[in-house]
């Protein structure tokens, strides 16, 4: 009688291939999560002012946030309403003054029947250093009035965040009918999330040199080119790798002092002592003359 000779099954199955499937649906969901609640920071509309019918309406937008350059470029556009602007029109009845803080590089002034354009304004950022990368943070006060005809006017002020890599916090209040912001200007998650990815996979990679690293000198195989190919590799494609952070940090950052200067220095350690050791591990070469074997 034959017997028949059981199969083996194969590594893993259904189980394996159901967690595998089961972990790559939560990432993404949590991916989706994480995108949506960046999204709901971007159309944020932070308010401040009353809802007078004779007001001036200003909608602020930041564009872009220079850390390096201690600035942010404020987006405005202005829109008179009830009698302050033209009949049937948005354009200023009389000739119109937008009043700024200082933190605004001056005040703006629009004349009367004209058409208003959107106009960008630098303010100005204090506190926090960009050295502090991914982890600083700005501040800044901006104060918004509006004189119309040589009389204060009240304003209504609606501001918005436009810049990806930078989230918004903003306090309002509303001073003698001018509209007032503090705002922190923070880096958004999505940049520290990629940031402290960055960080950690620099000391993956280094850890995973010196592991090799440490394999060739306790073998003593000699130079073992494709080895010492990848690890010399490796310690130019990490400093490519972190130009890529996202908002160009300067040299010398915290990301740098946390993981990429420890990196190249363990990576470049390490492919000096490999060579090294590998180049006293091989055979000395036989003297002019001998015979050869």
């Amino acid at each position: 009688m034959s017997l028949k000779r059981r199969q083996p099954r194969p590594p893993g199955g259904p189980l394996s291939t159901g967690l595998v499937l089961l972990a790559v649906a939560a990432a993404a969901l949590c991916g989706l999560w994480l995108q949506f609640g960046e999204r709901q920071d971007l159309d944020t509309r932070h308010t401040a002012g009353g809802q007078a019918p004779d007001r001036i309406d200003i909608d602020a937008s930041v564009q872009r946030v220079d850390a390096a350059g201690r600035e942010l470029v404020l987006r405005l556009l202005v829109t008179p309403r009830g009698a302050l602007a033209e009949v049937g029109g948005i354009s200023p009845a009389e000739n119109l003054t937008l009043q700024t803080s200082s933190s605004v590089r001056g005040d703006l002034t629009f004349p009367a029947h004209s058409r208003i354009a959107t106009v960008d304004v630098p303010v100005t950022l204090t506190g926090g250093a960009i050295t502090d990368y991914p982890f600083d943070a700005y501040e800044t006060d901006m104060e918004f009035g509006a004189v119309q005809g040589g009389e204060s006017v009240p304003v209504r002020m609606t501001l918005t965040n436009r810049d990806a890599l930078f989230s918004l916090g903003v306090d309002t209040s509303e001073i003698n009918g001018a509209a007032v912001f503090s705002a922190e200007a923070a880096r958004s998650r999505s940049v520290l999330v990629f940031a402290v990815f960055m960080m950690l996979a620099m000391w993956a990679l280094a850890v995973a040199v010196l592991m090799g690293g440490w394999h060739l000198v306790r073998r003593r195989t000699g130079l073992t080119w494709p080895a010492l190919g990848w690890m010399a590799a490796t310690l130019f494609a990490l400093a490519a790798f972190r130009n890529t952070a996202p908002g160009a940090p300067p040299i010398g950052s915290l990301l740098d002092y946390l993981a990429f200067f420890w990196a190249e220095t363990l990576i470049a350690f390490c492919v000096i002592v490999v060579v090294v050791r590998a180049v006293r591990a091989e055979d000395p070469p036989p003297p002019r003359g001998a015979p050869v074997p």
